[in-house]
């Protein structure tokens, strides 16, 4: 498989070779260049303290648009993380890595 680029997809077990921090910083690489907001939101709304970011309905209201503000508070939340959301966070960058 390939990527809009044109350069080989990794496969999923070189995906799940690599340590979580690389599949986060390419994970989060990979959204950036794309401007997804929506990876980070959906990223977000899974750690501990996203609730003071969220709005009343459910969405990103609290985050904003920029991708550099969203890339900060997902890199904030998962500072305080304590380790038990790792085994979702790699399948959610290989998730994502993949597609």
């Amino acid at each position: 498989m390939t990527t809009d680029e044109g350069e080989r997809r990794p496969t999923f077990t070189e995906l799940d070779a690599l340590s979580t921090q690389e599949l986060r910083q390419r994970a989060f690489a990979a959204a950036e260049h794309r401007r997804d907001v929506g990876f980070f939101w959906d990223l977000v709304k899974h750690l501990r303290g996203s609730e003071e970011f969220g709005s009343d309905d459910g969405s990103a209201g609290g985050l904003g648009e920029s991708i550099s503000g969203v890339i900060d508070v997902a890199n904030e939340l998962l500072g305080r993380h304590d380790g038990s959301l790792e085994p979702l966070l790699r399948a959610r960058y290989i998730d994502y890595l993949s597609s």
